[in-house]
């Protein structure tokens, strides 16, 4: 094992995931888009519908049972699965969770203030809190930190899991260990495609793959900002990453892809090429896919196909990363 990779295993890590996620054969898309396609099923991690999210989660967590927190802070649009699955092992870890709910996706109906991620939230026992805005990382972590402080007045230890660039990427370790298990698993793939969002998911694979020795292809799709804008957010993510793991650069600028080709109409709307994917794979696979992250996701799969960026008969592993409870808050988007 490198050096580089060495590190991750010295930062605290909760005992959160089920065991490894296994990867499948897609018989019936292989078929049909002419490639070898797999999946890698992180949407059974184990902790409350899975996720991604439960990966990276051990790592914060870790981070908070260190410090002996009583109460993690968490930020995130209304539907967001990575509250929820902190909210989810909140609880398991016996630990209050309060949840900022961030204005990011307008225009949906009440049914998406209410259902799928939102009502397991409230059912965990999760305490709510509003932020207005959307597009304001370093805004939505500085009112989350207000309220630690005020928790912190009132005898309590919180621990705040941040959004914003200026944060260590602790999440990013998460990955770093799945790619190990990949590799574990089958390392004979031509590319890997994932989604690409906060970029914790996408680069820790990345770098994980990277500082293991692997040179396989990671192709991150956008689900919240353009290829140009998302490419400089992991560039970002890639050097913090190296500072957190005190190491040289891990990832070349070279390594990061990205396309957005289904990302309109932008984050969490479903746009035509996500609800194709989200079709395709539960009527081809009898496999459900969210229509923030997964449904954008493996909407590239075909799309990169039909680019030539994946050339036929090429072994390729689609990460499913989860999120199926947001499918009952957008029954009106999908309109089946």
């Amino acid at each position: 094992m490198s050096d580089k990779f060495a590190g991750v295993d010295e930062f605290p890590r909760a005992d959160l995931l089920s065991g490894p996620t296994p990867i499948e054969p897609l018989a019936r898309l292989s078929q049909q888009l002419g490639i070898d396609l797999c999946i890698k099923r992180d949407d059974l991690t184990g902790l409350g519908f899975g996720g991604n999210k439960v990966r990276q989660l051990e790592f914060y967590f870790g981070a908070a049972l260190a410090k002996q927190a009583d109460t993690v802070l968490i930020t995130g649009a209304v539907q967001s699965n990575y509250a929820r699955t902190a909210a989810t092992a909140a609880a398991r870890l016996g630990l209050e969770a309060v949840i900022q709910m961030e204005d990011r996706v307008h225009g949906m109906d009440e049914t998406y203030n209410t259902s799928g991620n939102v009502l397991l939230s409230r059912l965990l026992g999760a305490q709510f809190m509003n932020y207005p805005e959307g597009e304001d990382e370093s805004g939505a972590d500085l009112a989350l930190r207000q309220r630690a402080d005020e928790l912190r007045n009132d005898g309590r230890t919180p621990y705040v899991i941040p959004l914003g660039l200026n944060n260590p990427p602790l999440g990013a370790l998460g990955y770093m260990k799945a790619a190990q298990e990949i590799l574990q698993q089958d390392d004979n793939f031509d590319c890997i495609v994932v989604a690409s969002g906060s970029g914790l998911t996408h680069c820790g694979l990345l770098a994980g793959l990277r500082a293991l020795g692997s040179d396989i292809p990671v192709h991150g799709i956008c689900v919240r900002r353009d290829a140009v804008a998302q490419t400089g957010r992991l560039a970002t993510v890639a050097a913090n990453l190296d500072a957190l793991l005190k190491c040289d650069p891990i990832i070349d600028e070279t390594d990061i892809l990205t396309w957005d080709g289904a990302l309109e109409p932008g984050y969490g709307h479903v746009g035509p090429p996500a609800r194709d994917a989200i079709l395709m794979m539960a009527r081809q696979e009898g496999l459900f896919l969210d229509p923030v992250y997964t449904g954008k996701s493996f909407a590239g799969v075909p799309g990169l196909v039909k680019e030539g960026v994946i050339e036929p008969g090429a072994r390729v592993l689609f990460i499913h990363t989860g999120g199926q409870p947001a499918l009952f808050a957008y029954q009106g988007e999908l309109d089946i």
